[in-house]
């Protein structure tokens, strides 16, 4: 099933803590997952920054938005659990727990949307594109929206631009990923054949223990069976086993699988791939602004010995 959002979890949260007993985050994490039934794949499931598990971040904001509600307490380090106002909640809420419930809770408000309504931003939940959303999930979801809009500004700057500008980008792509040796010795490779299918020859690294045909074509039609077939055919003629065919458009399922099964490995980059590693590599792209975003140490106010 999909994994819950963080509102629908509160109330699950709160009734496992139920038996007044301290629990430990995982202890906690274990239960809820079995609960929702959620698949091994599903509990890793991971943020697109790949940083932390959704589940695991999705509970541990249900916790904290029950604690600054004063639903749940800290005992110790480490350890949660529920207090006498959250009893009561439990037994006023049985059907869910979620933010609307928690800001009628005393000093609430004051914990979380004090600092919000100093800068006149809106409470969480007066938009519901935004309410089941953790704070990291709406920075990451900004982070893909802004990428994707790039990506598809740097794709059509790319189709629009000359096959001889196409090159170059190419040359620089594959140079800041590491191949090609220098990049004034890639730039004489690329290019340098023009026939046979190949449109150029480069290092797989800077000692140039290999080589890595290039076929780059700036098309707008799907590249189909017959291109692939016409590159593999060429690096057979040089007696070639790797190649990369890089496409401003997409590729066929048919030279998909025409690909996966010849000898030789033919890496395909289609246009929405193209782009992603520009964005990585920072080809074609400028920095306008840096965010760090930062967590407790709870070393640091560790006051065991030593």
């Amino acid at each position: 099933m999909p994994i819950p959002d963080f509102q629908s979890l509160m109330r699950p949260l709160l009734q496992f803590a139920a038996d007044g007993k301290a629990h430990s985050v995982r202890e906690c994490l274990d239960h809820l997952a079995n609960e929702f039934h959620l698949s091994e794949q599903e509990r890793k499931e991971l943020l697109p920054s790949g940083r932390q598990e959704l589940f695991t971040n999705r509970v541990a904001w249900a916790k904290t938005h029950l604690r600054m509600a004063g639903l749940i307490e800290a005992p110790s380090r480490g350890v949660f659990r529920i207090t006498e106002r959250g009893q009561q909640v439990l037994r006023e809420h049985p059907q869910r727990i979620d933010l609307k419930v928690l800001r009628q809770q005393p000093g609430y408000l004051e914990a979380r949307d004090s600092k919000e309504r100093k800068n006149g931003r809106k409470n969480i939940e007066e938009d519901a594109t935004l309410a089941d959303q953790t704070p990291e999930e709406k920075i990451e979801s900004a982070s893909v929206a802004l990428r994707d809009s790039l990506a598809e500004e740097i794709l059509a700057k790319t189709k629009a631009a000359s096959p001889t500008f196409f090159e170059r980008l190419v040359v620089e792509l594959l140079v800041r990923m590491g191949y090609g040796g220098t990049r004034q010795d890639a730039g004489r490779a690329i290019g340098r054949s023009g026939d046979e299918g190949i449109d150029g020859i480069i290092k797989e690294d800077r000692l140039g223990l290999d080589t890595i045909y290039i076929q780059a074509k700036k098309w707008e039609a799907t590249v189909g069976r017959p291109e692939i077939q016409k590159f593999a055919g060429a690096l057979q003629g040089f007696r070639a086993k790797k190649g990369i065919f890089i496409t401003t458009s997409d590729f066929s399922k048919e030279a998909e699988d025409y690909a996966s099964r010849i000898d030789s490995k033919i890496v395909f980059i289609d246009g929405e791939t193209l782009c992603g590693l520009m964005i990585d590599y920072g080809i074609g792209v400028a920095t306008v602004a840096t965010y760090e975003v930062k967590r407790l140490d709870n070393d640091y106010f560790d006051e065991g010995d030593g």
